[in-house]
């Protein structure tokens, strides 16, 4: 039975290579991705074998652990393809037994289990300092292997079989943005350590937390007998050993259960009343503007944008606070950056539409309309945005002088944001997440397309805005008129820039919604 699921998996690994040479080309640089990963790793665990005990069990833990959380979040996080799924067989009658160790051990056979199998067997090299730590290294890779195929395998599951509604895609990425973001202070904090004099003792204090949970205990087990200390090594393998069996044991739970659990049926909601269209004026633009709030508040493709939004300030304030910035100062960031990034998530809306563009096109929608239907969640969004969160700013940094120029850059990057969005995603639309996936689930490839239209509409928001922050740091130094003139002056290239996009963008998208009804429908 166990050959059988394993002629399968490599079946089904050399199937793709009969695919698109695209999608060839991305499988052999994930194969040299792994590989390097695996040659870098394995040069790392030979390396300490020549370092001291306690230095080497820090890093082995604390870097396996790590491997191993990966293991078991990424798809949580961001869902694989599994082409082993359970309920695949449920029509063969192979008793659940079978069946779990059967795609168990077909799970050994992918790029990221042959990546780990490698690291485990390399570790057993770094602990070869005597017979108990060389014992439980090779214990251990055993264990490694196990507990990191086992916690793939459970986590896809339950992935593929509890979280296969949408609402629960939205929250696993939501919970997943909320985790990044709890992680940003402890890396703004071990940036700022002074690593050749605190490192070691920083090291040592993680990995001794680390190495009792069932993520690092096998890891460190090995380095606690090199040690000396026997009775907390043996300690910890069996912590390890438990983790494994009650892996399998889960893992057995829920093959049983996906094979004779049907397949969740996505539930219909019915909702009265129009939404935003009962609110909106009946006109193209007006049409168009009410499916773009629609939009805007219920995809989750633009709800993971609008999360990020605070975010990004918070991951760009705390590295600025960490280096010395003075924290009033700071307070003057968050307004233009949130501007920044609201107005650029919108560089391609036009491909988010996919093939729903071709009510555009068959409707004649002038391009004018469309170009400003699509800005006006940002407009909703980031007026109030910029007129509350201005004075809050100004506040913080404890000088009122300053507000004029925050409105000034503020508005200026919003309009401005907003009008050359409305050419790039006319201009240079790219494969973009489908509508009803993950929206973590990017297309393989983008190509250039993707990165010219990225770079252009992101760094000429910030080249056309230099001019209003020449005016506002001119405040800073002769006074309030030149806080008055940045504001006056980012009216004037905001809405120029705003209303000279439209225009042009509406030409651009008049000119060719052929083109882009036909670049949609191939991607």
């Amino acid at each position: 039975m166990a050959a059988h699921f394993l002629r399968l998996k490599l079946r089904l690994l050399g199937n793709t290579l009969r695919r698109s040479p695209m999608q060839v080309v991305g499988i052999v640089l994930a194969l040299l991705y792994g590989l390097g990963a695996a040659i870098l790793a394995v040069s790392a665990l030979v390396a300490l074998r020549f370092a001291e005990a306690g230095i080497a069990g820090s890093i082995a833990t604390i870097i396996g652990s790590v491997l191993m959380l990966g293991f078991l979040l990424v798809p949580l996080a961001f869902g694989v393809d599994d082409t082993l799924d359970p309920r695949r067989f449920e029509t063969l009658g192979i008793p659940a037994s079978r069946l779990a160790g059967g795609l168990a051990l077909a799970a050994l056979i992918g790029v990221p289990s042959l990546v780990i199998i490698v690291i485990a067997i390399a570790q057993a090299t770094t602990w070869s300092r005597g017979p108990l730590p060389e014992l439980l290294a090779v214990v251990g890779a055993v264990v490694i292997v196990a507990s990191c195929v086992l916690g793939a395998r459970v986590t896809t599951s339950i992935a593929a079989f509890a979280l296969s509604s949408r609402r629960a895609r939205e929250a696993t990425g939501f919970v997943t943005i909320v985790v990044i973001v709890l992680l940003a202070p402890i890396v703004v904090y071990l940036t700022s350590l002074d690593w050749a004099k605190d490192g070691e003792a920083v090291l040592a204090n993680i990995a001794r937390v680390v190495g009792w949970t069932p993520l690092g205990a096998a890891w460190a087990a090995p380095a606690d007998a090199a040690l000396g200390n026997e009775g907390t090594a043996l300690a910890k393998a069996a912590i390890g050993i438990a983790c494994a069996v009650i892996l399998w044991f889960a893992w057995r739970a829920l093959v049983a259960t996906m094979l004779v659990t049907p397949e969740r049926e996505p539930q219909a909601h019915h909702e009265s009343g129009l939404g935003w269209f009962s609110r909106m004026p009946d006109t193209p633009a007006g049409v168009i503007a009410a499916r773009s709030l629609h939009y805007w508040f219920r995809d989750p493709r633009y709800r993971i944008s609008l999360v990020m939004v605070p975010i990004v300030p918070v991951l760009l304030i705390l590295p600025l606070y960490t280096a010395g910035v003075w924290w009033q100062n700071l307070a003057l960031i968050p307004v233009p950056v949130m501007c920044l990034f609201l107005t650029w998530s919108i560089h391609n809306d036009v491909a988010y539409d996919h093939n729903a563009i071709w009510l555009h096109v068959a409707s004649n929608t002038s391009g004018w309309a469309d170009r400003f239907g699509r800005t006006v969640p940002a407009l909703v969004l980031g007026i109030p945005l910029i007129l509350i969160g201005s004075p809050i700013c100004a506040a913080l940094f404890g000088d009122w002088t300053v507000l004029p120029s925050l409105l000034g850059l503020g508005f200026c990057v919003l309009f401005i944001g907003l009008g050359l969005s409305s050419v790039t995603s006319a201009l240079f639309p790219y494969p973009a997440v489908r509508p009803g996936d993950g929206p973590f689930m990017q297309p393989q490839s983008s190509g250039t397309v993707a990165a010219l239209a990225q770079s252009l509409s992101f760094f000429a928001i910030i080249l056309i805005s230099l001019p209003v922050v020449a005016l506002a740091w001119l405040g800073f130094i002769f006074g309030i008129w030149w806080h008055l003139g940045a504001l006056a002056l980012g009216l004037a290239i905001g809405l120029a820039g705003f209303f000279v996009g439209l225009n042009w963008g509406g030409r651009i998208f008049a000119r060719r919604a052929p083109e882009l009804l036909a670049f949609m429908l191939r991607n």
